[in-house]
């Protein structure tokens, strides 16, 4: 799909089969998945090459970072979230001194943000300009998804850290302290994929950040003979912003980490408390078994075979016998 936008926003759809030449307010070109046709339109309009899909996702900065011969050459990869999951699709971003040329493959509410503040009168009668306005963009929803990670973090931490004090109760009343092993473990089995969701999209973030942090500088030093004063503030402005969402990243990193072991520690527990019923089980079980081995042993000369209550005698001895153990552990609070 091709859309265009000039200083004062979207202009008119743009056939490239027709045989129409670009229009000449065309200042923005966004191309989102396009076809063959479309990238040999655009550069035979803007005389610069429209990389692949495969090109773009090159991980070295020497293929991310380019300098052309009428222009400048970027990608990066950039998030996205779809379907409650996220995604890192490769961005690019082809500059010359007329045109912006973006290249995507997912849906990016920064584009719709941006073409939103053409429209509004936030025009950009240069191609910088309007690079400008899409940076800011996408630096200001990276922020927005910082944000709502580190809400999300913050209530998992009140899952797990109030695990069985503030549990909601289920149907028959009882906390997660007093629910069935096999619901608490589904609760915590929860617990860890909702950390691991938010660690894996984490680093995403990251990566479309440590993106942003190598283009702006690049173009800001390779077309500072085409800025104006107040266009260096504005990529100091984002090299900054940038620099304080990655140690906001980075804080949120060691958050999740630390909920993780939160997390398995709370596991540890929960395992300690099986193997410490089973320890009291056993112990419990170890007197009777002593008792009952005794008087099943076919010694002649036994005093107890010939009481009349010797059988009840024996059955007493053995209740008692597990009894005492079960009295002490509770008095110890074990169970």
């Amino acid at each position: 799909m091709l859309t265009l936008h000039g200083p004062e926003g979207a202009l008119a759809p743009w056939d490239p089969a027709s045989g129409a030449p670009l229009p000449a307010g065309a200042l923005w070109i966004d191309l989102y998945d396009p076809s063959a046709e479309e990238a040999q339109a655009v550069e035979a309009a803007t005389g610069i090459r429209v990389p692949s899909r495969r090109a773009l996702s090159e991980v070295e900065s020497s293929s991310r970072l380019r300098r052309l011969k009428n222009g400048l050459s970027l990608s990066t990869p950039m998030i996205t979230f779809e379907q409650a999951d996220s995604q890192l699709k490769p961005l690019g971003f082809l500059l010359t001194r007329d045109h912006l040329v973006t290249v995507r493959f997912h849906d990016l509410r920064a584009f719709e943000g941006a073409g939103k503040r053409l429209a509004e009168g936030e025009g950009a009668v240069t191609s910088a300009e309007a690079f400008l306005l899409l940076v800011e963009e996408l630096v200001d929803n990276l922020a927005d998804a910082l944000e709502d990670m580190g809400a999300e973090l913050d209530s998992l931490s009140t899952r797990i850290f109030d695990f069985d004090v503030r549990a909601p109760r289920a149907r028959n009343g009882a906390r997660n302290g007093d629910a069935p092993p096999r619901r608490r473990d589904l609760a915590l089995r929860r617990i860890l994929r909702g950390i691991a969701r938010r660690g894996k999209a984490l680093g995403k973030i990251r990566a479309s950040l440590l993106g942003m942090e190598r283009i702006v500088p690049y173009v800001a030093g390779a077309c500072a003979d085409l800025l104006h004063q107040e266009e260096d503030a504005r990529f100091e402005t984002i090299r900054r912003d940038i620099e304080s969402l990655d140690e906001f990243e980075t804080r949120l990193s060691e958050n999740v980490q630390f909920l993780l072991d939160a997390a398995l520690g709370l596991i540890q527990i929960e395992q300690n408390n099986v193997f410490r019923v089973l320890t009291v089980v056993s112990v419990v079980g170890v007197p009777p078994t002593l008792i009952a081995s005794m008087y099943g042993m076919n010694f002649k000369h036994m005093p107890e075979l010939e009481w009349l209550y010797g059988y009840p005698y024996g059955l007493a001895l053995i209740l008692t016998s597990a009894l005492i153990p079960i009295v002490f552990f509770r008095i110890k609070g074990w169970f």
